[in-house]
């Protein structure tokens, strides 16, 4: 993701370049929410902890989560719990999980986020 996000702040020219930060997320949003599994599952039910720490140790970070279409992270979560609504629920669980928790697991979110608060 750097080399494209390096190549998207080179066709926009040094103008727009030290005032746009590129952070291309490789996955959906819901890949962020894997940073904290026991908050996913005390929103949709602890009986699905073992189900999504099987989905968040197979994979070095969260933001790696997604082999498909049809095993997208908000996939996967439906999956486990069919009432996940992506805005209700996802709203609820990035705002237990907290931005602090999802820098510590997300490196490449964390690194964009550093750039702009060094401006």
């Amino acid at each position: 993701m750097e080399e494209f996000e390096s190549q998207v702040r080179d066709k926009i020219g040094e103008d727009l370049s030290e005032r746009f930060i590129p952070y291309v997320q490789m996955h959906e949003f819901e890949a962020l929410l894997f940073s904290d599994v026991e908050v996913i599952s005390s929103l949709i039910g602890d009986e699905h902890l073992p189900k999504l720490w099987e989905i968040r140790n197979s994979y070095e970070t969260p933001e790696d989560i997604n082999n498909g279409a049809l095993t997208a992270p908000s996939k996967r979560l439906i999956s486990i719990h069919s009432g996940y609504n992506k805005v209700v629920n996802g709203e609820l669980i990035s705002e237990g999980i907290g931005v602090d928790k999802i820098r510590k697991e997300c490196p490449g979110f964390d690194v964009w986020l550093k750039s702009i608060e060094r401006l």
